[in-house]
Parts: structure tokens; C-alpha cells; sequence
């Protein structure tokens, strides 16, 4: 299906997968400095979870650390399928991200998040900035990145039911509600 090799061709070059991360980085700053102070402490605030749960999101940051690292030096895959669709399912990702932060920066701080894109998803950032780094793993070709991104993911999961834990907690039966109309991550689950 794909020609991805296992392994990507680790290099110092302009042709790199940094292209693609330093442009996400940009537009994600650029996102977020719309959001007051407030949105942000809402949006990293980490009170509640658990020791496993804090254990296991390191494990999967350490991951993406790995991930981002490997990108950062992987050389393009320019003209072939992958790089097609990866430049697609990154655009996707990267509008996708933007639209979510101003969704998450324009609701209310008093009440679960529930407008634009996290009427279809409960966790769209999330799920935009996987779209993000599976285009731009398509983009330099490398099936190692793949499985490293579908360990943070499974890690990411713990968090979200960390998060999804202190969101009961704090917003009760309003959470509630939302949790059984809207998926955790996209379409059906």
C-alpha cells in the first residue's frame, strides 16, 4: 500500500520533515496568543490526575519527543503517493488545529466545551494534531515514526480518561450529557 521504509534517512537538510513541524509550531503560537490567560491555564491544567495517569503521558511525550526528533532530521519524500497524502491529511490537521483553539478560546470557562469542532469530537485538538504528524510522517516515509506516533496515541488515551475523570468532577451532569452525545475522538469512538 505505502513505500515507507522502516527507517528513516536520518540528515541534516532544508529538505526536511522541520519544514513541516516549524510551520505546525508557527501556527499553533500564532493560535494560541489569541487565548487570555484564563483559556490557557484551562487548557494545560493537569490538577486531578492521577500518578498513573501523569506516568503514563510522560511516557508517551518521551515518544513524541523520540518522533519529533527523527522528523526533524528525516529527509522528504517528495513526488511519491505518501508525500501527496501526508501534505493532505497535514492540511487537514493544521486547519483542523486552528479551528479548535479558537472553538476551545471562544466558549464559555464555566461549562464543558461544546461548539464547532467539539461538537463532533470531545478531544478535536487532539485528534487534528494526530492528523498533523501522520501527514508528516507520510511526508518523510517512515513506518518506525508510525508506530512511535501509535504509542503516544495509546498513551494520549490515558490522559483523555484522566481528563475526561476531572471533567465529571467539575462540570457534572452537564459533562455527562455531552459525553453521551458527542464520541471521544472521532465518528464512533
Amino acid at each position: 500500500m505505502f513505500n515507507l521504509e522502516f527507517f528513516p534517512d536520518l540528515r541534516f537538510g532544508l529538505l526536511n520533515g522541520w519544514i513541516f513541524f516549524l510551520f505546525y509550531i508557527i501556527v499553533f503560537v500564532i493560535a494560541m496568543s489569541t487565548c487570555p490567560k484564563e483559556v490557557k491555564a484551562r487548557l494545560f491544567d493537569r490538577k486531578g490526575w492521577g500518578r498513573s495517569t501523569i506516568i503514563i503521558t510522560a511516557i508517551g511525550k518521551l515518544f513524541g519527543l523520540i518522533n519529533i526528533v527523527t522528523i526533524l532530521l528525516s529527509s522528504l519524500k517528495i513526488g511519491t503517493i505518501e508525500f501527496v497524502i501526508g501534505a493532505i491529511l497535514y492540511s487537514i490537521g493544521l486547519t483542523g488545529i486552528v479551528v479548535a483553539i479558537i472553538n476551545y478560546r471562544d466558549a464559555p470557562l464555566d461549562k464543558p466545551i461544546t461548539n464547532g469542532l467539539y461538537k463532533i469530537s470531545r478531544n478535536p485538538q487532539l485528534v487534528t494534531v494526530w492528523f498533523i504528524f501522520t501527514g508528516i510522517i507520510l511526508v518523510i516515509g517512515s513506518w518506525l515514526n508510525l508506530i512511535f506516533l501509535g504509542i503516544s496515541i495509546l498513551c494520549s488515551h490515558f490522559s483523555i480518561l484522566g481528563e475526561e475523570k476531572c471533567l465529571t468532577e467539575q462540570y457534572g451532569e452537564s459533562y455527562l450529557e455531552y459525553k453521551k452525545r458527542v464520541p471521544r475522538y472521532f465518528i464512533f469512538f
